[in-house]
């Protein structure tokens, strides 16, 4: 068996009531990575749709010889997808269950539970002048032309409770809210619970956006004048879990603060304070002792200025509703153990939306229609193009890459073989002398190169400036590009102090015995790199071959990696908060603490006696095929580094993209969102008038995710070992009519679709 991991960073949008919707897709990834996590553990099967996914991963194992895992490690959402984002991760990092919040989206998610207690209904006589205001919201359409005839009555019933709360206020109430989210939590935690739902030191990022209506100062450096300030509104609310046992994203108070925070939907629901939530909790007669450590990392400028409680927070969709960016940063030093497809999985519940409110598209816009366009519908429906693109060109660039070392391959197996002889290939290797083969072919590597050498070597010790500067920054915890380029420039200049920087031809090895300490006290991305192109070539042999005999050495190599990614977490490195925070000052003691700490000249010896125990193992004929790899990486570093401007390759692998949508998932109903969805009614606020709109749209968002999630399971497989005709379908079907199985007991409103769903699926 190989085994492979399928690792989905989300990607999730706003969409307002939908997020009914997108909590039946996250409801089902949740599913699947149980799945998955079960089948990888050997655990017994269980049932229902989680029985159906186990059955087609040992169907993938036996039919292709893929140990297959699913795994969450990135979560990103904006608004109602921040809501599902946050929950999402509270589920896979802790072990909770996601069934509790099922029945409260069901339940909560409607007009009476959550219009605010003083925003209560008046006088309709008194409030007839708000009815052409409903009319407009709902796109210029009455409750007959915009909703099937079933549902008509409650419609009306809720909408006209919504007309009659106080206008020109938010109708719906913050803190109600956030008590449900609380309870949510509550739910959650008090349900029976499973295990963490990510293999050990594989830590889950959550990221979620949200907008400062104020603004924030953020100071920009140009050349004349030399400073000026300007006003920022965005923000990313970060939590991570770590990834070591009992680690958790955060508080069910600071995680709830960022759930209502996102979904602060313009004109529904008033800004978001931090004396909502002090509110909320002290009539919960709840604690919050991280309370000012919270604000601190979130809300540093406004801390600073001790304005923290002032701040007012809308909705993140307002200037980030596709939250791409945070997710691809989050790529940096992932841990890896085995062979990696990273997907980004982006979830629009509804592709293409307008609101369109005050005016129906026909002809040039008018003066209101314009301006609420300007103000909200465009900056919210921006394209995602430059994201993507984004990630195309890095999957290019790796393309490309990989295409260099394997032309290359050849020429540097001739420079090994020359540098070292046959004697190399026909002596078992141990520790000592990998560690001697490998500086032997480091100075060969410097002394080819010529003077080009000397190039190679600044900008590796720029990129490790750099490095360092990152980690110090994290761990000081003073956020602000500004404090970066501080950081960096009294780390730059106490190393060039030291000579560090002194290469070329003049040093006999191509540079100063200072630069080369320096290299071996922090060059961490060297050594990753060299690891990760020795893994590159077990796949590679691994897939031709198929030989189990790879395993011990493939375990070595991703051990070894794992080890140096987790040197790059600034919490492992919190003792030198204060020493960072003093910085410039002591800037020479910093870097020896933090030599010290990462230990990599320790850490070098444990990899080398990993590799070389592994190596020994194995048969000549594969033996040498590695050795070549890893004693010539410094020569396919030498031709690489220059062309990715000193970056480096955190995964070989491409990043490949996938969306999960209702135009997409055309398995059961093609259409898209109109043929499917009922919560698009009345500019997406459809599914808070009627509890039967919620149930059709959070069954469809099950549907529609398993429909989708098993084209993406099937997608990771080489075109060569492809599950037989049919299958996909089978399996399809299979998934559909467990989903109706497990809901038709919890869905009473809709018992007509699960009828009708069944005769469509067959």
């Amino acid at each position: 068996m190989r085994d492979k991991e399928l690792r989905l960073a989300l990607i999730c949008y706003g969409g307002i009531s939908l997020a009914v919707y997108m909590h039946g897709i996250s409801k089902e990834i949740w599913r699947l990575t149980r799945a998955s996590r079960a089948f990888g553990d050997g655990d017994p099967p269980a049932e229902g749709s989680q029985g159906v996914y186990r059955r087609l991963f040992e169907e993938i194992a036996e039919a292709t010889g893929i140990r297959l895992r699913v795994l969450v490690d990135i979560i990103a959402g904006a608004s109602a997808g921040g809501i599902n984002g946050v929950f999402m991760a509270q589920a896979i990092s802790s072990g909770q269950s996601l069934d509790p919040l099922t029945d409260l989206w069901l339940e909560m998610a409607d007009v009476e539970q959550l219009i605010a207690p003083d925003q209560g209904p008046a006088s309709a006589l008194t409030k007839f002048w708000a009815r052409p205001l409903a009319w407009m919201v709902g796109g210029g359409k009455t409750v007959d032309e915009s909703v099937e005839a079933a549902a008509r009555e409650e419609v009306r019933a809720r909408l006209d409770l919504f007309v009659r709360s106080r206008w020109f206020e938010p109708p719906f109430g913050g803190e109600r809210m956030l008590g449900m989210l609380l309870d949510a939590f509550d739910a959650m935690a008090k349900a029976p619970k499973g295990p963490r739902l990510l293999p050990p030191g594989q830590p889950l990022d959550l990221f979620v956006t949200v907008t400062d209506f104020a603004g924030h100062p953020e100071r920009l450096r140009l050349n004349s004048p030399p400073e000026v300030v300007e006003t920022e509104h965005r923000l990313v609310l970060s939590f991570s879990d770590g990834g070591a046992a009992g680690d958790s994203l955060g508080a069910a108070s600071e995680l709830s603060f960022a759930a209502r925070a996102t979904s602060s939907f313009p004109g529904a629901f008033p800004p978001f304070t931090v004396g909502e939530l002090d509110r909320v909790l002290a009539d919960r007669g709840v604690e919050w002792p991280g309370r000012d450590a919270f604000l601190r990392r979130v809300l540093p400028r406004q801390m600073a200025v001790n304005a923290a409680e002032k701040a007012a927070l809308i909705d993140g969709s307002v200037l980030a509703n596709a939250p791409f960016r945070p997710a691809i940063e989050a790529l940096r030093n992932r841990p890896a153990r085995r062979q990696i497809d990273r997907r980004f999985v982006f979830i629009d519940p509804w592709p293409g939306l307008k609101f369109g409110i005050g005016g129906k598209g026909d002809g040039p816009p008018g003066f209101f229609h314009t301006l609420i366009g300007a103000l909200s519908e465009i900056p919210r429906q921006q394209p995602i193009r430059d994201n993507l693109e984004a990630i195309a060109d890095r999957s290019d660039t790796i393309e490309r890459m990989v295409s260099i070392l394997d032309r290359l391959r050849g020429e540097v197996e001739q420079q090994v073989e020359a540098l070292f002889g046959y004697t190399l290939f026909l002596d078992y290797p141990t520790a000592k002398r990998l560690a001697a083969w490998r500086r032997r072919a480091q100075a060969a590597a410097a002394d080819k190169a010529g003077y080009g050498h000397a190039g190679y070597a600044l900008l590796k010790i720029e990129g490790i400036l750099d490095r360092i500067a990152t980690l110090l920054h994290a761990v000081g915890d003073q956020p602000g590009q500004e404090r970066w380029r501080r950081i960096r420039e009294s780390i730059a200049r106490a190393v060039d102090a030291r000579g560090a920087m002194a290469v070329g031809a003049g040093h006999a090895t191509g540079a100063s015995a200072a630069a080369i300490d320096f290299l071996r006290g922090f060059d961490i991305a060297f050594r990753i790199r060299r690891l990760r192109l020795l893994i590159r070539r077990i796949v590679e042999m691994d897939h031709d071959a198929g030989d189990s005999t790879l395993n011990e050495m493939r375990e070595a190599a991703y051990g070894a990696l794992a080890a140096y990614l987790e040197c790059q977490r600034s919490d492992r490195h919190a003792d030198l908060r204060d020493a960072v925070r003093a910085l410039p000052q002591d800037a020479d003691t910093v870097l020896d603490r933090l030599a010290a700490t990462l230990a990599l000249p320790l850490l070098d010896a444990r990899t080398d006696a990993a590799i070389a125990t592994a190596l020994s193992r194995l048969a000549r004929e594969q033996r040498r095929p590695l050795l070549l790899a890893y004693l010539g990486f410094p020569f396919f570093d030498l031709a690489t580094l220059p062309l990715l401007q000193g970056e480096g390759l955190d995964e070989f692998d491409p990043i490949r993209v996938d969306r999960i949508a209702p135009d997409d998932a055309t398995a059961i109903r093609a259409g898209g969102a109109g043929a499917c969805l009922k919560g698009i009614q009345f500019n997406s606020f459809g599914a808070f008038f009627s509890r039967a709109y919620r149930e059709n749209d959070y069954l469809w968002g099950r549907l529609h995710g398993a429909d989708r999630l098993v084209d993406i399971i099937l997608s990771t497989l080489p075109a060569e070992a492809r599950l037989g005709p049919g299958r996909a379908t089978a399996t399809k079907r299979a998934l559909f009519h467990a989903i109706l199985d497990e809901e038709a007991e919890r869905l009473k409103a809709v018992p007509g679709l699960i009828d009708e769903l069944r005769a469509e699926i067959g």
